[in-house]
């Protein structure tokens, strides 16, 4: 039994990332193209909408934004207690910003209540390399009885996740009726006792966590590499079996240094 609020604030933030093979300047260009209109504003507010829903909390604010060249950004605050429709703050940005961080004018916007939600997406390329890649950032932070570890399951099968880089922290304190501080209100010693087993089977994962701060960190890489699903406008079967190789060992490499967080340098 808790004294008044809880204090707790819990915050699930990670990295899922999708690799592509797109040799042209062309491929490359139309695979921005594609994924910018895959994960528009619009459809990544669904799953934001979708998150609230799983971790019983309530919209207060909605604000999303489509950048150019590319990308999209959607913040979503929520509140524990239903909030009536009147009083729930659409802010519909959808002109185009030439920069993510650089705002017309000045503007503030301030919300405070529990919690909130948000996505990035960051698709990128370099004309010297076959490889693209698609980065989305996903951070959930609430306040309260509200866990956002239930919307793990839920967000990585929202997105094709080759590498998955997971933090979890829980901050603060809150009191028990006898005013004890409790620093941890629910049971855990892994991020991935929170996720689908099947899904964990299709992935290598390692954990690195600090139980005395509760700070929890987990990784993950997938296993298997079918081919025909990393290449843009492509069938591997018009390719000849050494360029496959070729295609598959730089695919794994890609991986391999956005897992490790280091390059790997080809010393032939």
């Amino acid at each position: 039994m808790l004294y008044g609020f809880n204090n707790l604030t819990k915050t699930l933030s990670f990295n899922i990332y999708d690799i592509c093979y797109a040799k042209t300047s062309r491929e490359q260009q139309d695979y921005i193209a594609y994924i910018d209109e895959q994960y528009n504003s619009e459809r990544l507010t669904a799953i934001l909408l979708r998150v609230t829903e799983l971790v019983g909390a309530h919209v207060l604010n909605i604000s999303k934004q489509d950048y150019d060249p590319q990308g999209a950004s959607v913040n979503v605050l929520i509140a524990e207690q239903p909030v009536p429709e009147g009083d729930i703050d659409v802010s519909n940005n959808r002109g185009v910003m030439t920069s993510p961080w650089k705002l017309p004018g000045d503007t503030v916007h301030a919300h405070l209540d529990k919690s909130h939600v948000t996505v990035h997406t960051f698709p990128e390329y370099h004309p010297n390399k076959a490889i693209s890649t698609f980065r989305v950032d996903i951070d959930v932070s609430t306040c309260g009885t509200v866990s956002p570890l239930q919307t793990l399951d839920y967000l990585i099968s929202s997105f094709d996740s080759d590498i998955i880089t997971i933090d979890y922290r829980v901050r603060g304190f809150t009191r028990d009726s006898e005013g004890k501080k409790l620093f941890l209100d629910h049971p855990i010693t892994s991020i991935q006792d929170f996720i689908d087993d099947e899904t964990l089977r299709r992935y290598d994962a390692i954990d690195v966590n600090v139980y005395q701060s509760n700070i929890f960190h987990t990784k993950l890489l997938i296993k298997e590499i079918n081919l025909q699903n990393y290449l843009f406008n492509t069938d591997v079967y018009e390719l000849a079996p050494r360029k496959r190789l070729q295609i598959t060992e730089a695919l794994q490499r890609e991986m391999i240094e956005i897992y490790s967080g280091m390059n790997i340098y080809d010393e032939r």
